[in-house]
């Protein structure tokens, strides 16, 4: 279908606000402004900042406009009953502030306006109409969020449509019907979205918020817009209260790469933008702290990876037999994962991908796949662990430099009072090092002796000290193999550097220490490898 003749689905992203309400995440106003940053390079057609007035962040955070394309979107409640939209001081809050828009959130349930809100029915269908109204007077375009809208239309379809009536009536550009519990499913939605439009309002004035408590939050929005709805809220990879809410993550790329949607609708999202979505996901978690989800639609490390022998062999012949997008659509790549499952064809493509070009028939193949399947035997994880098993394929195949060589290390860990009388745990490592011919020894201190021992590790490696200042551990993984307190321990290391890659290194030992000491020496020589373009080019990132 010709472009021109698609129909447009406007993107909301309520990401600073209800995916504030995750636990654990709590934006500051220079958070705020960078994720509003993000989303609006990217292309979404509404960014929610939060809510003027709750809170100092929020307050600050609407005292200028912080969009350039995206429209800025401030969100609240409807007029208190009982006073007058021109006197309601959480009202004015939110029409002063530097938004385009104001999106209130409105009881649509017969049950929660009588137990929440406490007032008749009548007087909420006025607060709606009156807070639209006030919006529209003071240069803004309105919409309002119908929260617990399905819940409320099952058990009373007149009053909860009556609610949306109101909003679409009194002029708000969109009635945004919300799952608020998140239970709904996917052909209620489809079957509810479709009686609202035969009630009167358009589905071009129809909005869905839809909530992940049983995991169809993505299902339902898009059973939404099969029904007729034309614009979808949700947040960045789905954060969001309780279960999260629809991720824009996975919606996106959904619409713009899926027949069944590309060939009937489009959205503000250019191709070329579209094909950063998955450093956006990235780039999201990072600000959280937090490590990206693998297996995340789309964007996920795992998303376009394969492991038995047979994939691989068949991706190596047509991509499209296990993808069913190209990877680089949404700016992902393919990932053959080498492990005990895999077969030649694994490590051939998995090798010339980084740069390794090996004979089938070459005698180092067989060692290293040997080698592979014997380690991980052990308990060693190359499929998680992409840089130490690059650092293994170039040892086997060719020559990794020696950088430097540790003599010997020791920790310490002490367990004593304090001056105060409170119990104290004091980390020490020591650790020798051999950089070009001379020995080297550091003292470090630190929260655990796995921490210590790094700081000790790269505090003086002589001429290489400079290569790795931007070097830093962002996540660290401990798993016990086997029972009881001689147990083998694998140890999964994440680390990256100023240019955004990440890479992970393993360790396996009986002694967490020596695990831990294994994958931090990966770590360091990947990093110096990186540097000098003799690693990593395809696998840090």
């Amino acid at each position: 279908m010709d472009s021109a003749m698609k129909e447009r689905i406007y993107l909301y992203d309520t990401t600073l606000r209800d995916g504030q309400q995750t636990p654990g995440v709590d934006f500051s106003v220079e958070d705020k402004i960078a994720i509003t940053r993000m989303l609006d390079e990217f292309g979404l057609d509404y960014v929610e900042g939060g809510y003027p007035g709750a809170n100092p962040t929020d307050t600050a955070f609407f005292s200028e406009k912080r969009t350039q394309r995206s429209r800025f979107v401030a969100f609240g409640m409807t007029k208190r009953v009982g006073v007058s939209a021109s006197n309601d001081p959480g009202l004015a809050l939110l029409l002063r502030s530097h938004s385009e828009v104001v999106c209130y959130v409105a009881k649509s349930s017969q049950y929660q306006v009588r137990v929440a809100l406490g007032c008749t029915d009548e007087e909420n269908l006025d607060a709606i109409r009156a807070s639209v109204e006030a919006a529209i007077a003071a240069g803004k375009e309105a919409m309002v969020d119908c929260e617990h809208f399905f819940d409320g239309f099952k058990a009373n379809a007149d009053y909860t449509l009556a609610c949306a009536r109101a909003a679409y009536e009194a002029g708000a550009r969109w009635v945004v019907l919300c799952d608020t519990n998140g239970g709904t499913q996917p052909a209620e939605i489809r079957r509810i979205v479709r009686e609202v439009i035969e009630a009167g309002i358009p589905g071009s004035h129809l909005g869905i918020h839809a909530h992940d408590d049983t995991g169809q939050a993505v299902a339902n929005s898009l059973a939404a817009v099969e029904a007729g709805a034309r614009q979808i809220q949700g947040t960045l990879n789905g954060i969001g209260e309780r279960c999260g809410n629809a991720n824009l993550v996975t919606l996106i790329p959904t619409l713009a790469l899926k027949p069944a949607y590309a060939d009937r609708f489009e959205t503000g999202i250019a191709r070329d933008r579209l094909s950063t979505i998955a450093h956006l996901s990235r780039s999201f978690d990072e600000l959280l702290n937090r490590a990206p989800n693998a297996q995340a639609p789309y964007v996920g490390a795992s998303a376009f990876a394969t492991k038995a022998g047979i994939h691989a062999s068949a991706l190596a012949k047509e991509p499209s037999t296990y993808e069913h997008v190209e990877p680089e659509s949404v700016g992902n790549r393919r990932k053959v994962m080498v492990s005990d499952q895999g077969g030649k064809a694994n490590f051939i493509a998995e090798l010339k991908r980084r740069g390794i070009d090996v004979a089938r028939d070459d005698p180092r193949l067989d060692t290293l796949v040997a080698m592979v399947k014997e380690r991980e035997a052990e308990g060693y994880a190359y499929e998680g662990a992409d840089a130490s098993f690059e650092l293994l394929a170039r040892r086997t195949l060719g020559t990794v430099p020696d950088f430097f060589s540790v003599e010997s290390f020791r920790c310490m860990v002490e367990r004593r009072f304090d001056a105060n009388g409170q119990i104290k745990t004091v980390s020490e490592a020591i650790v020798k090092v051999m950089v070009e011919g001379e020995v080297r020894m550091s003292v470090a201190e630190g929260h655990g002796p796995v921490n210590a021992l790094d700081i000790a590790l790269r505090k003086d490696l002589g001429r290489y000290q400079g290569e790795i200042e931007d070097l830093e551990l962002v996540d660290y993984k401990v798993r016990i193999l086997n029972g009881g307190t001689e147990a083998i321990t694998r140890v999964l290391i994440e680390s990256q550097d100023r240019s955004g890659a990440r890479w992970w290194t393993v360790g396996v030992s009986d002694n967490v220490i020596d695990a831990s000491f294994q994958a931090l020496m990966d770590s360091i020589v990947f990093k110096l490898m990186k540097n000098r373009e003799l690693a990593g080019l395809a696998a840090a990132g």
